[in-house]
């Protein structure tokens, strides 16, 4: 826009010097002055629109005037600015930064995975996401220090770094299992601190996968194997020991019956048994022979027809 002004200002110039040239000559002198004219508002519409800056949602804009970075920002909106500034837009919205080996995934190409070494000295590859945003206070003084590639510079640096300084604390299996929420934010307040005075704001940081050794996988898929198999041999010892129980009650029961009826017959009994038996036979029609014991038992029944 500066450049479109100081060339308007250059042809008033000529115009002006062609007025001269044509004193005389009242229909040209008439012509040019409509073109100065015209170059007179051109000017002033120029300067208008270079007064006028739009930022944005989710930018603000950074004012430069003759490369000397300006403290105050540009909200999103319009915004009225000298017409000799230029202004550098810059990203403030939530943004994602994502390290994974999984091909495209990330912001780089190809395998970008953290390659660290944990406290037992294996080897693991970490898949991280890292959300962050640029502070727009400060954005002036990111772009003066580091420039608009800050992410490459400092935020992309800085999360290997904490990842790898972070791993070496903790065992492989530790990091992948049981410690995994501890080590995240371990590695956050790593983060934060190399984030702090730089200007950008850390939000999280996802853990999205952690890769141990083939070896390591190994032992562990056979341990969960070993815990199942212990888990459903104390099943079956249960199922078992309740399967014994039910015996015993039930043993224990007959038991107790056979107790209780043995004590119930009496020799008075036996006898009133016998007794009735013999009265029952004796009803038969046929003839028959009773052989009785000195307790008035039949011992032998006898029918003859």
């Amino acid at each position: 826009m500066i450049g479109l002004v100081i060339f308007l200002i250059i042809a008033i110039i000529v115009v002006s010097s062609l007025k001269k040239t044509n004193a005389g000559n009242t229909p040209v002198l008439r012509i040019l002055s409509i073109v100065r004219n015209i170059c007179y508002i051109a000017i002033v519409i120029a300067i208008i629109f270079s007064s006028i800056a739009q930022i944005g949602p989710g930018q603000v804009g950074v004012q430069v005037l003759f490369g000397s970075v300006q403290n105050g920002v540009l909200h999103s909106g319009l915004n009225f600015i000298n017409p000799l500034v230029t202004i550098e837009k810059m990203d403030v919205k939530t943004q994602a930064y994502t390290m994974s080996s999984v091909q495209d995934e990330g912001q780089q190409k190809g395998d970008d995975a953290i390659i660290a070494l944990s406290a037992d000295g294996l080897t693991i590859k970490l898949d991280v996401t890292v959300w962050y945003r640029l502070n727009d206070q400060d954005a002036p003084n990111v772009y003066r220090s580091i420039g608009t590639d800050y992410v490459e510079k400092i935020v992309r640096p800085a999360v290997r770094t904490a990842l790898r300084d972070i791993s070496v604390e903790y065992s492989a299996t530790d990091i992948y299992s049981v410690k995994r929420e501890d080590f995240i934010k371990n590695v956050t307040k790593n983060l934060e601190d190399a984030f702090n005075g730089r200007g950008v704001v850390l939000e999280r940081v996802l853990l999205r996968n952690v890769e141990l050794p083939e070896k390591v996988r190994t032992a562990i898929d056979e341990k969960i194997a070993a815990e199942q198999k212990s888990q459903q041999m104390v099943y079956v010892l249960q199922k078992e020991k309740q399967e014994a129980d039910r015996k015993r009650i039930e043993a224990q029961g007959i038991a107790d019956y056979n107790k209780i009826v043995s004590q119930s017959i009496t020799e008075q009994t036996l006898q009133m048994k016998g007794i009735e038996a013999t009265l029952e036979l004796s009803k038969s029609p046929n003839s028959k022979m009773v052989i009785m014991n000195g307790k008035n038992m039949p011992l032998i029944f006898g029918q003859q027809f």
